[in-house]
């Protein structure tokens, strides 16, 4: 069995016991049923995912910032250049990024993956060397990436969530960096999803007109030579995801290497039991194909919050997750999952602290 194997064998659904016990402790605590709203569903959700109730208080967490260079930059799909993503690395390590800022208020480490920067990086307290390639390649004109380039950053990103997990994390966040990395995200989402590339695609760092409909027509272009534009349903009326091409050959084809990196992160948090924040596009796009390889993933997940891009609340959408928060961020590195980070040990704390109408002696509405 090989490494990839093996994290999808160890993923296990919500337990039923657990959500049931969690749903029952939370209508028994001295506040009206339901008024915590989306936070009681979190604390219900991590209770399934950890298979116990109360959960585990998801701290310390840690953040993990995949980053990667895209091939598909070359299509003029953002005026960034391509130097930014090495730029950025370099920031992250030196802690002057947002990213920094909002992990040093949560109380959260950051650890900084280089998984296909193009360019070599001199090690780094902080930086974990994981190169699969110097980047990929154009997915307008093919596969970005093989399929063993894939699996080895999937499996990249389970390394690194199994070490931050024995090295006590108890909450684990997604971060990326990656130049161009939005439009693979529109491909990955259009991929899996079905939706057309209009509806998907977005301004990422905030492009101008004529580059976002440039943007639209190269994910267009990647899902045609890549055999993953979607299909007309007849029988719902709605377009659907290719028919005959795997999650992984999807991955390979149109995504990012920290978009594949990301997926294994997230199948490694679950096998772990450990609660994984989703932040951004990028994030869920990576999600997406972590769902189309593990379906019960989706069971160890929280949607830190939804961006501005469109592509996002698409994604979201489909893997039936609720965002906590909605700020227009569309910044990346995990920022989004940072701020929602407090909200999810809120959640948890309550099930832990809160008295229950009985040990309080409070009396309970009448049924």
């Amino acid at each position: 069995m090989t490494i990839l194997e093996e994290t999808i064998a160890a993923i296990r659904p919500a337990d039923p016991a657990a959500v049931a016990e969690a749903r029952a402790h939370q209508d028994r605590l001295t506040k009206p049923r339901g008024a915590l709203g989306a936070l009681e569903d979190v604390a219900v959700r991590l209770a399934g995912a950890a298979a116990v109730n109360p959960p585990p208080l998801p701290v310390p967490a840690a953040l993990a910032i995949f980053a990667a260079d895209h091939g598909v930059h070359a299509r003029g799909v953002t005026p960034w250049p391509r130097e930014v993503t090495l730029q950025m690395v370099g920031n992250f390590l030196a802690g002057g990024a947002v990213a920094n800022a909002f992990a040093a208020q949560a109380g959260a480490s950051v650890t900084v993956v280089d998984v296909g920067v193009a360019a070599d990086l001199d090690p780094a307290p902080g930086l974990t060397i994981s190169k699969v390639a110097y980047g990929t390649a154009d997915l307008s004109r093919g596969p970005a990436m093989t399929p063993e380039q894939a699996v080895a950053a999937l499996e990249a990103g389970m390394a690194v969530a199994r070490d931050l997990v024995e090295a006590g994390a108890r909450c684990l966040i997604t971060g990326d960096m990656g130049i161009a990395n939005t439009t693979a995200s529109a491909a990955l989402i259009c991929a899996f999803t079905g939706h057309d590339a209009a509806v998907v695609t977005g301004r990422g760092t905030g492009v101008d007109d004529e580059t976002l409909a440039r943007k639209v027509e190269v994910v267009r272009e990647a899902l045609r030579v890549n055999g993953l534009e979607p299909e007309w349903n007849g029988a719902s009326g709605t377009l659907a995801p290719a028919s005959g091409v795997s999650a992984l050959e999807t991955l390979a084809a149109v995504g990012g290497l920290e978009h594949a990196a990301i997926a294994g992160f997230v199948l490694a948090g679950a096998a772990l039991r450990v609660p994984v924040i989703l932040d951004g596009v990028i994030a869920g796009a990576a999600a997406l194909a972590a769902a189309a390889l593990a379906p019960d993933v989706v069971d160890h997940c929280v949607a830190g919050h939804r961006s501005a891009e469109p592509g996002h609340a698409v994604a979201l959408d489909h893997l039936g997750l609720r965002p906590l928060v909605e700020l227009e961020l569309r910044l990346g590195e995990g920022t989004g999952g940072l701020l929602a980070h407090p909200l999810v040990c809120a959640a948890v704390r309550v099930m832990h602290e809160v008295a229950t109408f009985d040990s309080a002696g409070v009396t309970d509405k009448e049924a």
